[in-house]
């Protein structure tokens, strides 16, 4: 079956609304391993509106499944990862006015940027993924780029109006076929939640999902480690 990648990011968020030390990112991270998690993915924003610089070190210390660090491509952040070494780094695009990821990175309008980050970090023993739209076009960029990894952003798929969705969805399996062919390990996420993955989840080619929001939504009503355990339940 796929594996669960479980997003932290938003135990951040509730933290960093009162600027106070719970609840802790970390302590979520440890509680995801228990309860199944396969992978502790968060994401460094460049304006740190949820993780922090100190939660990326105090993670990988805490927990022996991979960490995933999501971050943009700039100098700043591969400098970052590159003195922290996570286990794998998920290249994404960024505005600071966003509230939350709305597009896949467009790797083929700044390959040589997106080249050069994956060199640095490839050199330096980590897994590199890039987070792009469901697009033939961002694939082969993403193969000139020389990732090992490519995340399908299912927003448009999660957001689609009922009579659209179905097209978002055949469109999300022929890009996973495509990388999967182009020899892509294939992970996907952005709005997943416990009903819209089921149709998704049937894309044999997807090999991992990396979900967060919905997860801390639900566990606000049934339980942090419940969540989890519910959400690894129904990938199985």
């Amino acid at each position: 079956m796929a594996t669960l990648g479980v997003n932290v990011d938003h135990i951040a968020t509730l933290r960093q609304a009162r600027r106070v030390s719970y609840p802790d990112p970390v302590v979520a991270a440890q509680l995801a391993q228990n309860a199944g998690a396969d992978q502790i993915t968060c994401h460094l924003r460049e304006d740190r509106r949820h993780i922090q610089d100190s939660d990326v070190p105090a993670i990988q210390r805490s927990v022996q499944i991979p960490v995933n660090l999501e971050m943009a491509v700039t100098a700043e952040m591969v400098a970052f990862a590159l003195r922290h070494r996570p286990n794998k780094v998920t290249l994404v695009p960024e505005r600071r006015e966003e509230l939350t990821t709305e597009g896949g990175l467009n790797v083929a309008a700044y390959l040589p940027q997106v080249q050069d980050a994956v060199k640095k970090l490839q050199g330096a023993g980590i897994e590199v993924s890039l987070f792009i739209d469901p697009d033939v076009t961002q694939l082969e960029a993403s193969q000139k780029a020389s990732a090992q990894v490519v995340e399908l952003h299912t927003g448009n798929y999660c957001d689609a109006p009922e009579p659209r969705r179905n097209d978002e969805w055949a469109r999300l399996r022929s890009a996973a076929e495509n990388a999967k062919k182009m020899g892509f390990f294939v992970a996907a996420g952005h709005g997943l939640n416990y009903v819209n993955i089921l149709p998704v989840k049937k894309i044999s080619e997807i090999e991992e999902f990396n979900i967060g929001h919905s997860l801390v939504a639900h566990a606000v009503l049934v339980g942090w480690e419940r969540a989890v355990r519910e959400m690894k339940a129904l990938l199985a």
